[in-house]
This record gives structure tokens, sequence and C-alpha cells, in this order.
């Protein structure tokens, strides 16, 4: 990425625009933000190329394809060297439970989205996170019941 890199007008309307629709064409899209479709598509490539935008996805409803339970894990560590932290985040890596990882500040160290089938199965991965080699010290659980607002993107000032 480069640090020079800075967002115009026109780069943060089409972040704005596929940010609230990431199915936009290019055409859709240039019409949009009064852009070429030629100039539009370079300017989304140079995005991406630059990591301000970093995927498209479908966002699901984990209550309608039935993923089993959503938990929200506060993680405290045993230790905080960036030896301890890089093998935390690679353990949490490797589980494709967990969904989502943020390292935090505040009174815990990690706030995982773990999705599994039903409680033994986070049982076994609590036992894994506890371990020595991996470091957790203390898990905090929080099981989702619904969710009353959904993600839909970062607010994007559009100058």
């Amino acid at each position: 990425m480069n640090a020079a890199f800075t967002l115009d007008r026109l780069d943060r309307r089409i972040l704005a625009a596929l940010q609230a629709d990431g199915r936009l064409t290019n055409q859709a899209l240039s019409e949009r933000v009064a852009l070429s479709p030629s100039a539009c598509l370079a300017r989304v490539r140079r995005l991406e190329r630059e990591g301000f935008i970093q995927g498209y996805h479908a966002r699901l409803d984990p209550f309608r394809v039935d993923v089993g339970l959503v938990l929200f894990a506060e993680i405290t560590l045993k230790g905080h060297s960036p030896e301890e932290l890089a093998r935390f985040d690679a353990a949490i890596k490797a589980l494709p439970q967990v969904v989502e990882s943020s390292h935090v500040s505040g009174a815990y160290d990690y706030l995982l989205k773990v999705v599994v089938t039903d409680i033994p199965e986070w049982t076994r991965i609590g036992e894994k996170l506890t371990a020595e080699e991996v470091g957790a010290d203390r898990i905090n659980t929080h099981v989702l019941l619904r969710k009353p607002k959904i993600f839909v993107g970062y607010p994007v000032k559009v100058q």
C-alpha cells in the first residue's frame, strides 16, 4: 500500500457506492459517480490495489442459513509479547469456527466472533485456546440472540 495515496472526492463516492451495493456494475457505478466507465474502472482497480477495497462479499443471515450458535468471545491472554500475540493470531486463524477476530484495547485483549454447532464444540475450542502453547488466560462468552442492527459499512465522508 502506498502511504502517500490519499482519497479524493471521487474515490470516496466510489467507496460509498460500492459499500452500499457491491454488486453494482462498472457502468452503473460510473453513472452514479459521474465518471466514464474506463476512468471509473481504473479508480476501482487502484482502490483495490491500495487496500481500500479488501473484497466483495454476500452478507448472510446466520439464523436463516442455520449455522448453529454464533458466539462472541472476550479473550484475555496470559502474555502480551509480540511472539505471544503472533502465536495466538496463528492459532485463531487456523480455526475455521473463528469467523472474525479483533485485537482490542480495554478489559480483554481479543474479541472473537465464533460459529459452532453446539456448546460442546465451543468447549473443545475453548480448551484449545487456553492450552499453554496458545496462551489464552480467560474467556468470557456471549451467545448471539438476535441482531437488531447489522453492519452495513463504515461511514465514508463524501465531500
